[in-house]
């Protein structure tokens, strides 16, 4: 089953069931990535307004967080809901984005923004590609796209630039009001 749950809706058990997943499922890909998941600290960077979260009888199998936001793309103001946090548990990869996206359409299309954007690992790249053919998402190389850090820190620049694959959800327009450029400003941390 898969729940569709606002930020205030979660209760702290909820939390930290996710928490717990993200641990499990970040952590293989790296410590560093799974050290913001503390306590019953659900999220990583910028924290999600709206959550799609599927379960099965092992707890949570799946997980996507989406942000509204205004992102900038080669200085153009975009309204945008940020997809991220994907995480799907590590016993059904291969089953978790293509789903979670799919299972998001509609309120995403309820939210009124005219694309959901997101970035993934280039190692991704075969699996979103796969997935796009059968939807409305395009995916966009030679990107680079600049957030700030979740912390201000005495020992770190204050924003950092990634080539990062890009992708974006067409909802309320086309593809072809996307506007064109090689940099986006998300102006603020990633999701």
């Amino acid at each position: 089953r898969v729940k569709i749950s606002w930020e205030n809706e979660l209760q702290l058990g909820d939390h930290v069931e996710l928490t717990e997943f993200f641990r499990k499922t970040y952590g293989p890909t790296g410590v560093f990535n799974a050290q913001p998941f503390e306590g019953s600290r659900s999220w990583a960077g910028a924290r999600p307004e709206l959550r799609a979260i599927a379960y099965d009888s092992n707890g949570v199998a799946a997980h996507m967080g989406c942000l509204r936001r205004f992102i900038k793309v080669d200085g153009v103001d975009l309204l945008v809901a940020e997809l991220g946090l994907y995480g799907v548990r590590p016993d059904l990869e291969g089953l978790g984005i293509a789903h979670s996206i799919r299972f998001m359409i509609p309120t995403l299309q309820e939210l009124g923004v005219p694309f959901a954007f997101g970035t993934v690992r280039h190692a991704l790249q075969k699996h979103i590609e796969r997935f796009g053919r059968h939807s409305q998402l395009t995916v966009l190389s030679g990107i680079r796209v600049r957030s700030t850090l979740p912390d201000a820190r005495l020992d770190k620049p204050p924003t950092r630039i990634e080539d990062a694959l890009v992708i974006v959800l067409t909802l309320a327009r086309s593809m072809s009001d996307w506007p064109t450029g090689n940099f986006i400003d998300r102006n603020g941390p990633e999701l």
